[in-house]
């Protein structure tokens, strides 16, 4: 499964809205630095799906606030 995603990091409240089907908006208060906003990116995602954070992988847009998610389904 795909999920095309617009990141806004250094939120002051976190949150995950989906749009559609396989569009998210997601706010993290981590920064865009080291990694740190895609990795939370990636937690939140997983918890919501209720799936491994193992399982979530960023495919596109590692630089960009728009991105393409991987979920890997068993």
């Amino acid at each position: 499964m795909y999920l095309h995603v617009k990141v806004t990091p250094k939120a002051k409240e976190e949150s995950l809205i989906r749009k559609d089907g396989s569009h998210w908006l997601v706010c993290v208060r981590e920064p865009a630095e080291r990694n740190l906003a895609n990795r939370r990116v990636c937690a939140l995602v997983a918890r919501e799906l209720e799936v491994a954070v193992a399982q979530v992988r960023i495919i596109n847009g590692h630089n960009s606030p728009s991105k393409l998610i991987s979920i890997q389904e068993d």
